[in-house]
């Protein structure tokens, strides 16, 4: 709550009252709070906002009741592997610092925390060198003034930048399971791959379209369709600002992991090994554009698109940067990226399931 708005059913009551919704998010590099409503209630909204953005009371009886919720939240988290075995793979890529960390966190440090915690870290990182606000949809004219009356006596402050990331290096490949009596195992394998602004960010992107996106794509078709290993399978490139991973994930019979394993290993080897075809690269291409074009259709997705551009390199380029980079990417430069990215480096992979022999999953990674 605030002193406006004492409690947090009060700001839930004014928020449910303009027909809005309220909510937030976050990442390992951003934390994002926003209301979304009908226009004539823009600034009521943005008032709710910022005011529980800037004068939130964080009273220690809210804290200690929070603090139940959340590690309900864990509790759920970590009993449902296909969101768990992210952070499991991430653990073992980045190791024992922020990329490497949970983003819901511990509950030891969850239960230690009081008000002094937040308030020295609001104070440390909600200053207006680090805050971008984004609005998308029907604004109902320039909102700059409005934004200036909330925000604009914000005083300016060197919060410093997060410690970089501490490279990890492996000479072979690597394997973290996290054993858990279950009916399915899940799985990510993959390799470090590039940062958020390196030039062949765009190659990289079409390079896990022809992996792992849609129901044509080679592992899906592969794990899925030709095998029934799996009942959902996909490959992602995830870019942080100094480093990235590409990688396969998939929820797989527990009896066959190892095929899957080797499965997927072998797709990943091919797409260094052999150049894409033509026609495989325009189906991808034209994906690729279609569901980033489909994102913009919603006000949110434009927002979510110029805000993650703008916070975390600087600039909310146009859309039509993104398009035009993909049009040029060629069957060459993915291969080329490819054999930079996974060739003739060690497989990483972090399995969720009751496994206690790791050493055929060794195997299969060398």
């Amino acid at each position: 709550g605030t002193e406006r708005r004492p409690t947090a059913r009060d700001i839930g009551m004014e928020v449910d009252g303009i027909g809005g919704e309220f909510n937030a998010f976050t990442g390992k590099e951003y934390t994002g709070y926003y209301v979304k409503c009908a226009a004539e209630f823009r600034d009521a909204a943005l008032d709710v906002l910022v005011d529980m953005l800037r004068n939130s009371k964080f009273a220690e009886e809210e804290i200690e009741r929070e603090k139940g919720v959340i590690v309900e939240e864990m509790n759920m988290y970590y009993d449902t592997p296909r969101d768990f075995i992210g952070g499991v793979y991430e653990e073992l890529l980045y190791g024992d610092q922020p990329l490497g960390w949970d983003i819901i966190g511990r509950k030891e440090t969850v239960r230690a925390a009081n008000r002094d915690t937040f308030l020295g870290y609001t104070d440390r990182w909600y200053k207006p060198e680090r805050m971008v606000v984004g609005l998308g949809g029907n604004l109902g004219g320039d909102p700059l003034a409005k934004l200036e009356e909330l925000l604009g006596d914000l005083p300016a402050a060197d919060t410093g930048e997060p410690p970089p990331l501490k490279p990890q290096t492996s000479d072979g490949p690597r394997l973290k399971i996290h054993r858990k009596q279950s009916d399915q195992a899940h799985l990510c394998l993959g390799v470090p791959s590039y940062p958020l602004d390196h030039p062949n960010r765009y190659v990289l992107q079409l390079l896990a379209t022809v992996l792992g996106t849609g129901m044509s794509s080679r592992l899906f078709t592969e794990v899925r369709e030709r095998r029934g290993l799996a009942y959902y399978v996909f490959g992602i490139n995830h870019s942080y600002t100094d480093a990235g991973s590409l990688y396969s994930q998939a929820g797989v019979d527990i009896t066959r992991a190892d095929d899957a394993v080797e499965t997927i290993v072998h797709e990943l080897r091919r797409i260094a090994d052999e150049p894409v075809e033509s026609a495989e690269l325009e189906k991808s291409r034209n994906l690729a554009k279609g569901r980033f074009l489909l994102q913009l259709e919603n006000p949110q997705g434009m927002i979510m698109f110029g805000l993650r551009r703008e916070v975390l390199e600087g600039e909310a380029v146009d859309p039509q940067e993104l398009l035009e980079g993909l049009d040029a990417v060629t069957a060459e430069e993915i291969q080329r990226v490819a054999q930079d990215v996974i060739g003739g480096k060690g497989l990483n992979l972090a399995l969720i399931g009751p496994f206690d022999e790791a050493e055929k999953f060794e195997r299969l990674l060398s």
